[in-house]
């Protein structure tokens, strides 16, 4: 008598992921299916919904466009853009453009990261910023310059800096 091969049951693609996460998933899909290289405008509306692109939510990408995991996530991991941590209630875009270093934004990032105690790409423990490098903010003529949440400051100097996060753990507070 021969064995039978037992073939395991694979959980559906995205499965793990919150339904609210996956209705979100599903809808960028749908939304850029039909566009020639699809992935990228897919992560960026998932990024968009979500704040991030969670690894539970590589399969059910790969799945729904016919790709690979390892293809989806290589480009996740690859683009530094794309998060795969939710990010924390602010987002502080440093620029490190030549414009903004040569006017003091090296020293801005050394004093960012140790103010913060994070690097880029990290959120501070409390949750309330997440710090991300940018290579050029367009604001060349007032750096060293960053953003915080779409709102773009110039000249901004170590005491600036600490100003600004400042208020916005007051804001992350507030909106906790």
């Amino acid at each position: 008598m021969k064995a039978r091969s037992i073939i395991p049951i694979q959980p559906e693609p995205g499965s793990k992921l919150l339904p609210a996460q996956r209705a979100a998933v599903r809808a960028a899909v749908d939304r850029h299916r039909e566009t020639p290289g699809a992935l990228l405008p897919v992560l960026h509306a998932v990024q968009d919904a979500l704040g991030h692109v969670p690894k539970d939510a590589v399969p059910l990408i790969a799945f729904e466009l016919n790709l690979s995991r390892a293809e989806v996530h290589g480009v996740v991991s690859f683009y530094h853009y794309f998060r795969q941590q939710p990010p924390g209630r602010h987002v502080v875009h440093l620029c490190r453009a030549e414009a903004c270093q040569s006017v003091g934004a090296v020293a801005l990032e050394a004093h960012a990261k140790r103010s913060l105690g994070v690097d880029y790409h990290e959120t501070t423990p409390d949750g309330a910023i997440t710090l991300e490098p940018v290579y050029c903010l367009g604001n060349c003529a007032l750096g060293p310059a960053l953003m915080i949440d779409g709102q773009l400051q110039g000249r901004v100097t170590p005491q600036r800096f600490d100003q600004l996060m400042a208020r916005a753990r007051v804001d992350a507070e507030a909106s906790a």
